[in-house]
C-alpha cells in the first residue's frame, strides 16, 4: 500500500491514494479541510463502521442505518498524541439483536479493525452503542 502527500499552499497538503483518491488535509487547525488528526479519527469510524455493517449483514440482522459518533482526547504538550478515544455507535434497523450488536461493535475495536487496533497501541479504545428501532 503506498500514498503520497503533497504541499499545496501555506499548510494546507492534498493527500493521494494509490487507488486514485484525493483528500485536502488542513495544518491550520482544519480552517480549509480536515486536520491531520480529524482524518484519524475518520478512518477509525470508517474502518470500524466496515467492520459492523458487515458483521450485522453476515448474522442475518435487518440493519438499515448505522452511524458513528467518535470523541478524543489529545495530550496539551507535544507530540499532541491522543491519549484515549471512544466510538459510539448508532444502529438503526428492524429487530436487532441486542447481543449481536454488542458483540459485533466490540469484536471491530477489540479484533478486526486495523485502525483501532494501531491506535490501541498508545490510546486508551472505549466503544458504546445503541440500537435505533426503524
Amino acid at each position: 500500500m503506498q500514498s503520497r502527500v503533497k504541499w499545496l499552499e501555506n499548510m494546507t497538503f492534498v493527500g493521494q491514494s494509490a487507488s486514485g483518491h484525493n483528500v485536502v488535509l488542513d495544518g491550520n487547525g482544519g480552517e480549509k479541510a480536515p486536520s491531520p488528526m480529524e482524518l484519524v479519527l475518520m478512518a477509525a469510524g470508517g474502518c470500524s463502521s466496515v467492520d459492523v455493517v458487515s458483521g450485522l449483514q453476515e448474522l442475518q440482522q435487518q440493519i438499515t442505518g448505522c452511524e458513528v459518533e467518535i470523541s478524543a482526547e489529545r495530550r496539551e504538550q507535544a507530540p499532541r498524541i491522543f491519549t484515549h478515544a471512544n466510538l459510539h455507535f448508532v444502529v438503526t434497523g428492524h429487530d436487532l439483536n441486542d447481543q449481536l450488536v454488542s458483540k459485533v461493535v466490540a469484536d471491530s475495536l477489540e479484533k478486526y479493525c486495523s485502525v483501532c487496533l494501531m491506535l490501541g497501541q498508545g490510546v486508551e479504545m472505549s466503544h458504546s452503542y445503541e440500537i435505533v428501532v426503524a
